[in-house]
This record gives structure tokens, sequence and C-alpha cells, in this order.
């Protein structure tokens, strides 16, 4: 019995103990940050690169908003864009990690031209639903590495995006 109640008291100790650590390291309500990527996009058997730039901002201790916009280079006589909103969980793991599901929905959009079977230029736009997860690692300071792979349903068109970028809280 003495056994189990020194495992109490130790489990109590190290919940205690982890808890403060996630609280110092959590983001606090009204944190902002601007960052930029660059985007691998897949779907439908095309993939292509872009490059792009969000702003973030804590609405909560662990909920931040996100806006995000894509733009995807040219590839076979097509262009694409992505605009999106996003709302991140954010899960703080050390001093220096963060994890975060997220959910949103953006725009997607696409120009086609001449030789891609089209006789001028086309352009469609469309309502999308992201889903997917993200991580930031602290460098140094306010500066961030962040990871991220979202995936993008839309009735045109679903695409798989994975970034890495850098970010600036102030």
């Amino acid at each position: 019995m003495k056994n189990f109640r020194t495992f109490k008291i130790m489990a109590m100790i190290a919940i205690a103990a982890v808890t403060m650590s996630m609280a110092a390291v959590a983001q606090e309500k009204g944190d902002k940050a601007i960052g930029g990527n660059f985007v691998l996009g897949s779907g439908d058997s095309y993939s292509n690169i872009g490059v792009g730039a969000n702003f973030r901002y804590n609405i909560l201790r662990q909920l931040r908003g996100e806006a995000s916009f894509t733009y995807f280079l040219k590839k076979d006589y097509l262009t694409m864009w992505d605009a999106s909103v996003n709302a991140h969980y954010l899960f703080p793991l050390g001093d220096r990690l963060t994890v975060y599901p997220l959910a949103g929905a953006g725009f997607l959009g696409y120009s086609y031209g001449s030789g891609y079977g089209y006789g001028g230029l086309a352009s469609h736009s469309d309502l999308a639903i992201n889903l997917g997860g993200g991580i930031d690692i602290q460098l140094a300071g306010n500066l961030y590495l962040n990871a991220e792979a979202k995936y993008k349903i839309s009735d045109y068109w679903d695409r798989l995006a994975l970034s890495a970028g850098l970010s600036f809280k102030f």
C-alpha cells in the first residue's frame, strides 16, 4: 500500500511538472506571426511547386487562426493559387516544439493556357475544405521553422499540400 501511495505522489508531481512546462511554452492570446513557405502540391497525378505567405493570430492560448495565400508556379500550361483560412489547435510538446491539427476552408484557382487541350485561356475557382496538421520548432527568439501537411478537398480537384517555411512572431 505504501508503494502505491508513493506512486500516486510521484505521478501527481510528474503531471504538475508537465503541465507547468506546457504552460510556459504555450502561445499567448493575441500573439501574431507572419511567415513564408515553399509548398509541394500534388493531386490527380499532377504535382507542382508553390511559394506562399501566411499571417497567424492566437485567438485563445491554444487556438490560432491563420490566413494564407500560395501561388503555384506554372507547369504544363497550368497555373494555380490557393487562399485559405484555417484554425490550429496547439499542443506544446517541450520548450521549443508545438504540434497542431488544422481544419479550415479556402478557394483553389486554376488557369489553363492554350496547349493544355483548350483553344485559349480558361480559368476556374472552387471552394475547398482543409484538413491536416503541422509542427512549429522555435529556432531562436521569435523565429520558428514550420512544416505542414494539408489535404484540400474540393468538387473539382483534391490536393495534398506539403509545406516548409519560416515564421516570425511579434
